[in-house]
């Protein structure tokens, strides 16, 4: 066997604490995108970017860059990205509709379903052609209009593997008057010098606002109030995101955290609809609600809008906040290197002042020029720095270890809510998959 056999990889995750290696060592990268993004169900975006038979999407599922597209049929497709001649990308746009994908070296062309068209100068090859084409992924899967795929020919269908998760996609959807969404606004991207699952352990930690963010939350604690239901403004938004992340220590303790069989996670308890910007009061935010209940009766509008997760994680690469309908994907680079996909998603019944909201949360939280993000981005590069010293081996996950508690529905609950239950099960998982092709 190889040098990280399944003995010596059992030996980097222990209950409470994991090797250094796990986030710096190339070689171990290799086999992540091998064993774990070459294996598990990716999401990759949203039906709404593929509308009409020829959208298409790019995108990348690990390594692999992909064209996710329409076909004549109205199933989704996703194509690996690279022409079966030279290797050329035979698609350079992020997004856009096409009848055939042709490559720019030799002028391969290539249909909705990935099979070759045609090519120039055919008769000076030799062997089957008709079975070249583009490499499709085995399994493609919409979940409530997201989109999956996996590079694996077998595994658990998605619904499985989403398990109990299926009820953060749940709440975000039926949130939308009509069940409509759509991703609107482009995609941010932004880049940091860090190990990718970084991204997916903070946003399920509890514990680090306080001090990550310690200089905008003294800002905000400053600034003047936001203005009454129906007079807030932009700025709003900000402040009162950094006051709720300088919440004392009691509320984030009351936060409940519960995690999946296959790494998943999200948080509830905290966020609720009074505390957002159009929140209850809000003459927008009534509308909204009024519009709801059309679709679905007063008593269900009042159940869905009671939901309270906010942050979900998709284990191993995505990220996304029911209530401020903000969606992020992660796509490792290198070891040390990541880049992040962040979609707004509008509700397409809902007023358009929702819509501002979304975007306005996503530039003040989400965007490079935020006082969140790169707060964020900062302590990712810190802790990966860190990680170059050989001196400390180990890195702790023990807070809240022995406290946590099995739930009734198949999840995992953590003692309180700052347990860094969440990475240990992402931790677990990752170990299943990384020890499942040694």
């Amino acid at each position: 066997m190889g040098a990280f056999d399944r003995e010596r990889l059992a030996m980097l995750v222990q209950p409470d604490r994991v090797h250094r290696s796990v986030y710096s060592d190339p070689a171990i990268f290799e086999l992540e995108m091998e064993r774990v993004f070459g294996y598990a169900w990716l999401i990759l975006g949203h039906e709404s970017q593929v509308r009409h038979a020829g959208d298409y999407f790019t995108t990348r599922m690990g390594r692999e860059p992909v064209i996710v597209v329409r076909h004549d049929d109205g199933s989704v497709r996703v194509l690996v990205n690279r022409c079966a001649h030279r290797g050329s990308m035979v698609c350079a746009e992020g997004r856009g509709n096409t009848e055939r994908f042709v490559c720019p070296y030799h002028g391969w062309s290539y249909d909705r379903g990935g099979r070759l068209h045609a090519m120039p100068f055919e008769s000076g090859y030799a062997g089957k052609l008709g079975e070249l084409g583009l490499h499709a992924a085995p399994r493609v899967a919409l979940y409530r209009g997201f989109i999956f795929a996996s590079l694996a020919e077998s595994g658990p269908s998605l619904e499985d593997f989403l398990g109990p998760a299926c009820a953060s996609f749940d709440d975000l959807v039926d949130r939308a008057p009509g069940g409509e969404l759509e991703v609107t606004g482009g995609v941010f991207k932004h880049a940091y010098n860090g190990n990718w699952k970084l991204m997916l352990e903070n946003h399920l930690d509890g514990a680090h606002p306080a001090w990550v963010h310690a200089s905008s939350v003294a800002v905000a604690r400053g600034a003047p109030d936001p203005g009454p239901p129906g007079e807030e403004h932009y700025y709003d938004i900000a402040v009162r995101q950094m006051r709720q992340n300088g919440a004392p220590d009691a509320v984030w303790e009351a936060v409940g955290v519960w995690t999946t069989r296959f790494g998943h996670g999200y948080l509830g308890d905290y966020h609720n609809d009074d505390r957002l910007v159009v929140g209850l009061g809000n003459p927008v935010f009534a509308e909204y609600h009024r519009m709801l209940a059309a679709k679905v009766g007063e008593a269900e509008a009042k159940r869905i809008l009671g939901v309270t997760l906010w942050n979900s994680i998709i284990y191993p690469n995505c990220s996304f906040m029911s209530q401020f309908r903000q969606l992020r994907i992660v796509h490792p680079l290198a070891v040390d290197r990541s880049v992040v996909y962040t979609y707004s998603l509008r509700m397409k019944q809902a007023p358009p002042q929702m819509f501002r909201d979304t975007v306005a949360f996503a530039n003040v939280v989400n965007g490079t020029a935020s006082w969140v993000l790169t707060d964020d981005l900062e302590v990712y590069e810190r802790v990966q720095r860190g990680f170059s010293s050989g001196a400390v081996e180990w890195l702790n996950i023990g807070r809240g270890h022995g406290r946590d508690v099995d739930e009734p529905d198949g999840t995992r609950r953590g003692g309180t809510g700052t347990s860094e239950i969440y990475i240990r099960a992402q931790m677990r998982v990752w170990l299943d998959y990384m020890t499942a092709g040694a």
